[in-house]
């Protein structure tokens, strides 16, 4: 294979975890929302995609470890490949936490949440908002945007710190809303997470432009 063919797969491979990375995005977005809006069918749909993201994780994978296999890329070109195999695998991640959302709302049937969800929409937005920008890092190879990213992983901490103390004295003040407010802690964790799997993300742009592996922003949960 020229390099010109190489070149093109591993940018061909790029596209595909932009891709990946968009529907994961919007089946956050979904889940959150159907939860907002009590909408039981959605919560269904995204649970029936998730199998979807589970299929792209898949194929990119096996197309990484193909050129691997038949190209034997050496130093930077093995960090890219290397990169993306990582990277997949946290968006994989990602869809799963929308997954579990999605399932929690289900759980909850026909009841209201607990109290009106403006917290966690707001979890969700800036998760995603993550999301997006270590993409973006990908695919410009932004070492200044990848420490941002790592560095906003702290406002999402702050929201579900805000979640969880609003919750738990609900808990406290009336034991009957155990349940419901668990259901919602379960989401903000979850939400959570996805800021932490973007942050991953950014931690692996970083590795594949400077070759080294460094923990930006180590998460208290």
């Amino acid at each position: 294979m020229v390099r010109a063919d190489f070149d093109q797969q591993l940018s061909a491979l790029q596209q595909e975890v932009e891709v990946l990375a968009g529907i994961v995005e919007k089946s956050i977005n979904r889940a959150v929302d159907a939860l907002k809006r009590r909408d039981l069918e959605e919560s269904q749909r995204v649970i029936q995609d998730d199998d979807y993201i589970d299929q792209k994780r898949f194929e990119i994978e096996e197309r990484c470890i193909d050129l691997i296999a038949t190209q034997q890329p050496m130093a930077r070109d093995l960090r890219v490949i290397i990169a993306l195999l990582h990277i997949v695998v946290e968006l994989e991640r990602m869809g799963d936490y929308a997954e579990g959302i999605a399932k929690i709302s289900i759980a909850m049937g026909d009841s209201p949440p607990l109290k009106p969800l403006i917290d966690i929409p707001r979890m969700a937005e800036k998760a995603t908002e993550m999301l997006r920008d270590s993409i973006d890092c990908l695919l410009n190879r932004d070492l200044v945007k990848a420490h941002q990213v790592c560095q906003a992983d702290d406002e999402v901490d702050d929201l579900y710190d805000q979640v969880y103390r609003e919750l738990l004295l609900f808990m406290i003040q009336d034991p009957q809303t155990i349940q419901r407010a668990t259901y919602l802690l379960w989401v903000s964790h979850d939400l959570e997470r996805i800021a932490d799997r973007a942050t991953n993300i950014a931690e692996r742009v970083i590795f594949l432009v400077t070759g080294k592996l460094t923990e930006i922003n180590v998460s208290k949960y």
